[in-house]
């Protein structure tokens, strides 16, 4: 097995296209095929699901996805290591919380572009779950999220804390009779919540639940 068949690989479960994958590698669609039948051959199994659409990977195929994707990140890592000297260039694609976004993603653009003129960013905000896993599945370069404090980050992924926010319940003035102390006292007022995909949310919930 070569290494331009297991990139072929990894481009091709990621965007579930064999024309996306050969768009993103620069290669003609042929090309990508014969590479993923070349590296299918080299391990004697079959990797992708040719009757789905979107075209999906096998249970086997995943797991070699995984694998690849790790092979692949050791290589960028590689080349990065050996080219310090030479200027970033290329592009980023970035995942940034809307929340953040709105306070500090202009003064960061230009501060990027300041100091490295020949990376391209390319931002798209969300929230915060759906980021992190645009990162694993290698859709995203990085990404910028709010997670509560106590959450853990997957093993695939390596984060760094970049500062914090306290978290507070408001009510209307005067709807509650007394300060509430606990989730229980302030169930019973129901809630006004971001949508799914919201790290605070999802910790509510879990909270909530595990109080019945």
């Amino acid at each position: 097995m070569k290494l331009d068949e297991i990139e072929a690989f990894v481009a091709v479960v990621r965007c579930q296209s064999l024309s996306q994958a050969a768009d993103s590698l620069a290669l003609t669609q042929p090309a990508v095929t014969r590479r993923i039948q070349n590296f299918e051959e080299a391990l004697g199994v079959e990797l992708l699901d040719r009757n789905t659409k979107p075209l999906k990977a096998t249970p086997m195929g995943r797991a070699v996805y995984e694998q690849c994707r790790a092979i692949v990140r050791e290589v960028d890592a590689l080349t990065h290591l050996v080219a310090d000297d030479a200027p970033l260039a290329g592009v980023l694609r970035l995942g940034v919380a809307q929340t953040v976004a709105d306070v500090a993603m202009l003064e960061a653009l230009h501060a990027l572009r300041g100091a490295h003129p020949e990376v391209q960013a390319r931002v798209s905000t969300g929230w915060g779950n759906p980021l992190l896993q645009k990162v694993q599945e290698g859709e995203l370069d990085a990404a910028i999220v709010l997670l509560p404090a106590n959450r853990a980050l997957p093993d695939t992924l390596a984060g760094e804390a970049l500062g914090g926010l306290k978290l507070a319940v408001v009510a209307k003035k005067g709807s509650v009779k007394k300060r509430a102390q606990t989730l229980a006292e302030c169930q019973s007022y129901g809630w006004v919540l971001n949508p799914d995909g919201c790290g605070f949310r999802a910790g509510l919930q879990q909270a909530l639940a595990a109080q019945g």
